[in-house]
């Protein structure tokens, strides 16, 4: 989709234009400007960017598992978009919590990406199939960053002597901490590198098996007011129905379990063929030491039944007592004065 990364006209003409809420970050803006360009070549309708900062990006460098995960990213944006300041929001659907406030929707999706997680070495290091040959290229000690409890939790058993650095910043400020030696690797999604031109920087993608993906990882979702039915004819027009049925089976599978921000949850669901949709769901303590996973198949009409289906599964198989050492675990602290003032 690297077509989707030029910048789109901006009308102050409020009538004929769709205001599109988003964070100011590289990736942030290409998925923004991704959907403009598709409305604007598909309905002919213009769009204006409107860049919103959010808690998440004002606390910059603090853990995500320290001040609330997810919501961090979306809160603000949804804000706007209830107030009737931008008529549509655009996220990445990993970002966004299970439920969503009362008067929003998400109104489309745009193709998934790849959803898997990929291992990123120092500059220099070629793409390798072979993951025992990027673990010994790592060493038996390597420090690698992730900020995501679900990343960390599932790779314990990748590198049992590894130790997990929390990470901040945009992609490219990741990538420089990483060459200048702050780390001997990053997980980072395989959508984000690929969709900003940085996929010749994969060591090696994490499969399924061993790291299963965010749920919503690698899909754009189109968030709208309930109500707004000019705003949502328009998407339906750009809306990808297999991404938004795995979304839907995703999505469910940490509602029904009760997820919330930056939980060990991991969900990827597919369509095998026209009629059959499959979903693999993991549970994980944060430790790695206890997991819980389910694979199930059902029908591509009924999406949010099989995810439903997945957790009920997981749950038979202990997750909640996982989950319920998790929250404790991962707690949220309060923002210090300091961050809270920060701009």
């Amino acid at each position: 989709m690297s077509g989707f990364s030029r910048t789109v006209t901006v009308t102050t003409h409020v009538n004929s234009t769709l205001r599109i809420g988003t964070r100011g970050s590289p990736l942030a803006l290409y998925q923004a400007n991704s959907v403009a360009a598709l409305l604007r070549d598909r309905t002919g309708m213009l769009c204006e960017i409107v860049v919103i900062k959010t808690s998440g990006d004002r606390l910059g460098e603090a853990p995500l598992s320290e001040v609330g995960g997810k919501r961090l990213f979306v809160k603000e944006i949804e804000d706007a978009l209830l107030a009737g300041d931008v008529d549509l929001a655009v996220h990445s659907s990993k970002d966004m919590p299970a439920l969503l406030p009362d008067g929003l929707a998400i109104a489309g999706v745009l193709p998934r990406e790849d959803p898997r997680d990929a291992l990123v070495l120092p500059a220099g290091h070629d793409f390798e199939e072979d993951l025992d040959r990027v673990r010994a290229t790592l060493g038996a000690a390597p420090r690698i960053g992730t900020s995501s409890v679900r990343r960390i939790a599932q790779l314990a058993s990748f590198t049992s002597a590894g130790q997990f650095l929390p990470v901040r910043g945009n992609l490219d400020t990741r990538l420089r901490k990483l060459d200048s030696g702050d780390y001997d690797a990053l997980v980072l999604a395989a959508a984000g590198l690929r969709r900003l031109e940085r996929d010749k920087r994969i060591s090696a993608l994490l499969p399924v098996d061993l790291c299963v993906p965010a749920p919503g990882q690698g899909i754009i979702a189109i968030e709208i007011r309930e109500n707004d039915h000019r705003a949502s004819d328009m998407i339906k027009a750009i809306d990808d129905a297999n991404a938004a049925t795995a979304l839907k089976a995703e999505r469910a599978v940490v509602d029904r379990l009760g997820g919330g921000c930056q939980m060990p949850i991991g969900a990827f669901a597919h369509a095998i063929n026209q009629d059959t949709l499959s979903i693999t769901s993991i549970v994980v303590s944060t430790d790695g030491g206890r997991s819980v996973r389910a694979t199930v198949h059902g029908s591509t009409a009924a999406p949010e039944q099989l995810g439903r289906q997945a957790a009920d599964e997981l749950l038979a198989k202990g997750a909640e007592s996982i989950l319920i050492d998790a929250r404790h675990a991962l707690r949220p602290r309060a923002p210090s004065a300091a961050e809270s003032h920060q701009s």
